[in-house]
């Protein structure tokens, strides 16, 4: 059985930094592509970063490009994603999720098969 389970999140201030984790099992990111997402009160989800299975590319909304970094710990089956100078629009419950599509990933929620119960990010401005 897939799952997933994010972690990290809480209250830091404009221009602070917080590192999101989530622990995943019954599959290995070598197989299926991974990423994150969030979703804001009154917004779709919109995909935040991903990296591709196999491939191990990575991929990064525009939004979020220079500022956040996601990486991966295989020996863990621990997906992570850095966050560095936040900004209070940053704000959103962060998701991850697993899809069973090979190749490179992309940012498609409807692509994502298998999601985790998401972690509040809050960013006080």
């Amino acid at each position: 059985e897939v799952q997933l389970q994010a972690s990290g999140g809480g209250l830091v201030q404009a221009g602070g930094s917080l590192r999101l984790s989530c622990a995943a099992s019954g599959f290995t990111f070598d197989d299926y592509a991974i990423g994150w997402f969030r979703q804001a009160p009154g917004m779709e989800r919109e995909g935040v970063s991903c990296i591709g299975s196999s491939t191990g590319s990575t991929y990064y909304a525009d939004s979020v490009k220079g500022r956040f970094a996601i990486s991966s710990d295989k020996s863990k089956n621990t997906l992570y994603l850095q966050m560095s100078s936040l900004k209070p629009e940053d704000a959103a419950v962060y998701y991850c999720a697993a899809s069973e599509l090979a190749g490179p990933c992309r940012l498609a929620p409807i692509l994502y098969d298998y999601w985790g119960q998401g972690t509040q990010v809050t960013v006080s401005s």
